[in-house]
Parts: C-alpha cells; sequence; structure tokens
C-alpha cells in the first residue's frame, strides 16, 4: 500500500530528448533531438538542426516568409476601384500594379502575370493588416477617391508603406504627396520614393500646413492618417 500511494503522488516523467536521426523530430513532450529538420512538435523546445548538404540546418519554431499560398497558376482581375485588383489563387489576395517592376517595398509578395502577347505585368500584394486603405477595401468601402492619374495628399505617410501602393494605383500620371513628421521613418520614405517617380515626400508636421503648403499644389484626394485626436480638422 505504501508503494502504491509513493507512485500516485510522483510526479508525471517529463519527455526524453529525442534521438538523432534523418527527421530531427520529437513527437513528445521533450527536447526535439538533432537531425536535419530540427523539427519539434510536441510541448518541448526545438531542438538543433543536423547537418545537411548544403551547410548546417536551422532549428525549429522558425517564422514563414510573406507570400501567397497555392500554385503557380494565379489569375489577376480588376477590383471594382480603378488601380486595384485581386489575384485570384488558392488564397484571394488584394493586390496593385508595381509600378516599379522587380522592386519590393516591404518585402511583400509579387504575382507576375504574363499577357497573351507575350509580356508581363507584376503586381503587389496589398496586405490588409498593414494597411488601413487595403482594409477599407476589403471591408466593402463604396469609393477611396483615388483613382488612376489622381492628385493625392497624403497626412501621416509613416514609412511608406500605403503610400507605395497609392503610388502604385494613380500610375505615372499622378502624383502623391506623402507628409510625414517623424524623421526616422521619414528616411524609409524618401528611399522608397527615389524609385517612384509619382512620390513627394515632404517631412513636416501635418497639423502646420502653412509650413508646407508652397510644395503642394492642387490636389483631387486628401488622405488622412495622423494619430492624432484632432485629425479629422487638419483636411
Amino acid at each position: 500500500r505504501q508503494r502504491q500511494i509513493s507512485d500516485t503522488m510522483r510526479p508525471p516523467a517529463r519527455g526524453g530528448r529525442g534521438g538523432r536521426g534523418f527527421g530531427g523530430r520529437s513527437d513528445g513532450g521533450g527536447r526535439g533531438g538533432r537531425g536535419f529538420g530540427g523539427r519539434s512538435d510536441g510541448g518541448g523546445r526545438g531542438g538543433r538542426g543536423g547537418r545537411t548538404p548544403r551547410g548546417r540546418g536551422r532549428g525549429g519554431g522558425g517564422r514563414g516568409g510573406p507570400g501567397m499560398k497555392g500554385g503557380s497558376k494565379v489569375v489577376v482581375v480588376p477590383h471594382k476601384h480603378d488601380g486595384v485588383f485581386i489575384a485570384k489563387a488558392k488564397e484571394d489576395a488584394l493586390c496593385t500594379k508595381n509600378m516599379v517592376a522587380g522592386e519590393s517595398v516591404y518585402g511583400e509578395k509579387r504575382v507576375s502575370v504574363q499577357n497573351e502577347d507575350g509580356t508581363k505585368v507584376e503586381y503587389r500584394v496589398w496586405n490588409p493588416f498593414r494597411s488601413k486603405l487595403a482594409a477599407a477595401v476589403l471591408g466593402g468601402v463604396d469609393n477611396i477617391w483615388i483613382a488612376p492619374g489622381a492628385r493625392v495628399l497624403y497626412l501621416g505617410a509613416a514609412s511608406g508603406t500605403t503610400v507605395s501602393h497609392v503610388s502604385d494605383i494613380v500610375g505615372p500620371t499622378g502624383l502623391v504627396y506623402a507628409v510625414e513628421f517623424s524623421h526616422r521613418s521619414g528616411r524609409d520614405l524618401v528611399n522608397m520614393a527615389k524609385k517612384r517617380t509619382n512620390v513627394i515626400p515632404i517631412i513636416e508636421d501635418a497639423r502646420h500646413p502653412a509650413k508646407y503648403r508652397m510644395l503642394v499644389g492642387m490636389v483631387d484626394v486628401i488622405f488622412s492618417d495622423v494619430a492624432q485626436p484632432d485629425q479629422v480638422y487638419l483636411s
């Protein structure tokens, strides 16, 4: 009886260390073993990656890069808003036509589609979790007032994530005046504008338009994304 009581009070045994192998995989709660994959599916910690033909493998738990799931066959169709498109694959994605082919701005996925005449058109996936304007489009907003050829005053441009897609939408005949107060974000904005001729970066306080009014001409749209309580009065 004493032996039975001591067995019930004993804490549960921890999972042992995974063994060596090609998968390097541990399905228990213990530490993943050494191997080519270095992957741990249990509650424990991922083991060290083993030696691979290309060098040392990486451990488990790595973060996946941006991209669309699905095969290589992607069909791009126009959205109801001019200049915005939908890439139809295994998972549909909002996108804009890349004004600077071959270049990404913030590591976004690019989709290349070949036309019937053999030419290729590149599109950039527009992430709604990083852009309020993209979220509004997916939410079914009636009109964004930003279209090819439009002149846009963008207040609160930050590092230029959404501004780059607005640049794609308005195209080479349009213009984007991007105003940002932070000098740190302004550096990224200026670097982005170096490759996009339709973006004019302005490092100034959006709450004081008199300081930069001599740089801005007549515009068709004012988009305000300023994190201030009085941003509604800026326009």
